[in-house]
C-alpha cells in the first residue's frame, strides 16, 4: 500500500469523503463478537475501511440481507473436480468460496514439479485466492510406480513462493513417527510453516510424536475420540464433507464453545456433480446449521478459524483493514448464496460467475499416457488351483475385504463366467515399463463390457475392470488414444469417453460440461453394463488401486494386502 492509498482510506474511514463502494443496510456477521450488526460497509479498492453509517459513490442496497466473510476451504484437491483451477473457480466462487488451500499431490504424482507449477500458474489472477501446500508423499507408497518422485530438494524451488504455505498431508505417518530421513528432510524444509496431517488411526505416544514433528492439522478424523484427542494436543480439526468421505454430521456432535475455535471446514475431494448439486463450503455450513450448530459458529468455522490456522492475514472477517471478500446470503436457515464480492468487486451472482479466465500453457502436463503395448496374453491370470484371493467391494465404502473363492480355470488360467467375479488390470502408464498388476474383483456386478480410467489414486496408473479380455483391451487402447480420462466400452464398441487431457486427471472444459458427460457415463454403466447401484463405478475403480486403504488392493506391481503391508499371490 502506498501513502496516497493510506491517506484516502483514513479519510473515508473518518467520514471526510464518500467511499467508492458502500454495501448498505446489511446484517453483518461479526465473527469476533459473535453477533449480527445492522450497518453499512464501506470499501476502498480491495479493503474494508469502515462499518457503520457510511455513504458511497456507488451504493448497493442489501435490504437487510446477511453479509458474511468469504468462505475458506482449508484442504482441497482441485484435481478431484476433474477440471483446472480456473474452471474450478468459476463454480465455487459464486457459491461463496473466496480462498482455498490446495494440495496438488494428484497432478504431482503424474507430472512432478511441472504439475505443481501448472496449478500455481493456472490459479494466478483469479478472483479466488489459491494457496498451495507442497505434496509430501510423491509417490504415496513404495508399492506402486508413479510419474514422479519428489524429495525435499525437489520441493525447495517452491518453498518461498508467496502462495505456498507449507507441507501437505503427511500420509506416511509411520515414517514421521520412526524419523525416516527423507520425511525429516521435508519437515525441516517446512520449518516455521504449517504442516498438514493425515493420520486417522494414530494414538497415544505415536500421536504425540506426530504432533511433535510439526503436524498441525488433521482432516481424516472420523470419530469424536479422534477429534478430542487431537485438539487436546493442539491440532486443528478440518471437518470434511466431500464426495467419498463425509464426516461432518458425526464430528459436529463433538463441538463445544471451548473447542470450536480449533475446527475448520474442508471438502478434500469433491466431484463436479456434487458441487453443482449441493454446493461447496456453503454446503458444509448449511449442513452444520441443520445439525444444530449455531449459524454464526458455522460461519466462523469456515472463515476466521481457517484464516487464523493458516496465517492468512486480512481474511476471515468483516472489519476495517480486512480484504473485501464478502458473501451475501438470503437468510441463516436456507443459507442461499446471492452475491459474492472478491477484493471489493462483484464476481458472482445467483450461483453464476461474473468473470472470465485465460488459459495457460498446458504442454508440460499433457501427453501423460505412456504405455507399453498390451496384448491379450498379458491379461492372463494363471492360478495354481481353482481357489483364488478376491477383492470384495462394499457398498458406499472405499474399504475392501479379502475373500477366498473357487473360480473357473482352464489349463491353469482363470476363466470368466462364474458369479460376479471380474478381472481388474492396473497398467503402469508413466514410463512404459510394461508393468501390469492383475486381480479379481467381486461386487462390481458389471456385465458385457469394461470400464477404464487413468484416475487411480494416488499414482494414477491406468486401471480397467471388465468381464472379458477383448473389452478390457479396447478400454486400454481408448484411454491411450484420448490421452487419458474415463471410458465405458461394451461388446467391442466404445460407448462413451471423457477425455482428461491434463495429466489424465483433469479437463480444460467447464465443470458443468464434465459433470454432464459423467452423468451420461454413469447412466450407461448402470443401465447398459448393470453395474451395482450401491457404488459409484468411477470412484470405486479409482480407489481399488490405493494401497493405504484396507484391506486388499491392486497396483501395477500386483495384489497388495494393506493390513500386512505386503504383496500376495492371487492363488490360495
Amino acid at each position: 500500500m502506498n501513502r496516497e492509498d493510506l491517506k484516502r482510506m483514513l479519510s473515508i474511514s473518518r467520514g471526510d469523503e464518500k467511499a467508492p463502494l458502500v454495501l448498505k443496510d446489511a446484517n453483518v456477521v461479526n465473527v469476533f463478537s459473535h453477533e449480527i450488526v445492522k450497518a453499512n460497509v464501506a470499501v476502498y479498492k480491495d479493503k474494508i475501511v469502515g462499518i457503520g453509517d457510511y455513504e458511497g459513490i456507488k451504493e448497493v442496497n442489501l435490504e437487510g440481507k446477511i453479509l458474511a466473510p468469504g468462505f475458506v476451504d482449508s484442504h482441497v484437491h482441485i484435481e478431484s473436480s476433474m477440471t483446472t483451477p480456473s474452471q474450478f473457480a468459476k463454480v465455487i466462487v459464486p457459491r461463496g468460496t473466496t480462498t482455498i488451500i490446495a494440495d496438488p499431490h494428484e497432478i504431482a504424482n503424474v507430472k512432478g514439479n511441472d504439475g505443481i507449477n501448472f496449478i500455481l500458474e493456472d490459479s494466478e489472477d483469479l478472483p479466488l485466492d489459491v494457496y498451495v501446500m507442497l505434496p509430501s508423499c510423491v509417490p504415496a507408497t513404495p508399492f506402486e510406480n508413479s510419474g514422479a518422485v519428489l524429495k525435499a530438494e525437489d520441493l525447495k524451488e517452491f518453498i518461498d513462493h508467496e502462495r505456498v504455505l507449507g507441507l501437505g498431508e503427511l500420509m506416511n505417518y509411520p515414517g514421521v513417527v520412526a524419523g525416516d530421513e527423507e520425511i525429516l528432510d521435508k519437515i525441516l524444509l517446512a520449518e516455521n510453516r504449517i504442516i498438514d496431517g493425515h493420520g486417522p488411526i494414530i494414538e497415544d505416544k505415536e500421536l504425540n510424536t506426530y504432533v511433535l514433528a510439526g503436524v498441525k492439522t488433521e482432516h481424516e478424523s472420523s470419530t469424536l475420540e479422534e477429534l478430542r484427542n487431537r485438539i487436546r494436543l493442539g491440532m486443528y480439526i478440518l471437518i470434511r464433507e466431500g464426495s467419498a468421505a463425509r464426516n461432518l454430521t458425526t464430528l459436529v456432535k463433538g463441538l463445544t464453545k471451548e473447542n470450536i475455535r480449533r475446527c475448520l471446514f474442508c471438502t478434500d475431494d469433491k466431484h463436479p456433480e456434487d458441487i453443482l448439486k449441493d454446493g461447496h463450503i456453503d454446503h458444509n455450513m448449511r449442513l452444520a446449521i441443520k445439525e444444530g450448530i449455531d449459524p454464526i459458529d458455522a460461519i466462523k468455522i469456515g472463515t476466521l478459524n481457517a484464516a487464523e490456522c493458516y496465517g492468512l492475514k486480512g481474511k476471515g472477517a468483516i472489519a476495517p483493514g480486512y480484504y473485501a471478500d464478502l458473501v451475501v446470503i438470503d437468510n441463516l436457515e436456507d443459507f442461499n448464496i446471492l452475491q459474492v464480492f472478491k477484493d471489493g468487486k462483484l464476481v458472482g451472482e445467483n450461483l453464476k460467475p461474473l468473470f472470465n479466465t485465460t488459459e495457460v500453457d498446458t504442454s508440460k502436463v499433457k501427453n501423460s499416457v505412456n504405455i507399453k503395448k498390451v496384448e491379450k496374453e498379458d491379461l492372463a491370470i494363471n492360478l495354481n488351483s481353482n481357489k483364488a484371493r478376491i477383492i470384495k467391494l462394499q457398498s458406499h465404502s472405499l474399504v475392501t475385504e479379502m475373500v477366498e473363492k473357487s473360480v473357473n480355470i482352464k489349463n491353469g488360467e482363470f476363466q470368466y463366467g462364474n458369479e460376479d467375479i471380474l478381472k481388474v488390470a492396473v497398467v503402469e502408464r508413466h514410463k512404459a515399463t510394461g508393468n501390469i498388476g492383475l486381480g479379481l474383483v467381486e461386487g462390481f456386478k458389471l456385465k458385457g463390457g469394461a470400464i477404464g480410467s487413468t484416475i487411480a489414486h494416488d499414482s494414477h496408473n491406468l486401471i480397467v475392470i471388465g468381464d472379458n479380455d477383448e473389452d478390457i483391451l479396447l478400454a486400454i487402447n481408448e484411454l491411450e488414444k484420448i490421452g487419458g480420462g474415463i471410458t465405458v466400452v461394451s461388446k467391442g464398441e466404445v460407448l462413451k469417453s471423457l477425455p482428461l487431457e491434463i495429466g489424465g486427471i483433469m479437463s480444460q472444459q467447464s465443470v458443468e460440461k464434465v459433470s454432464y458427460k459423467l452423468k451420461d457415463m454413469l447412466k450407461l454403466s448402470y443401465e447398459k453394463l448393470n453395474v451395482s447401484k450401491g457404488l459409484d463405478p468411477f470412484m470405486t475403480l479409482s480407489f481399488i488401486a490405493l494401497p493405504v486403504i484396507p484391506d486388499i488392493k491392486i497396483t501395477d506391481l500386483g495384489l497388495f494386502h494393506v493390513s500386512n503391508f505386503k504383496f500376495i499371490d492371487i492363488s490360495v
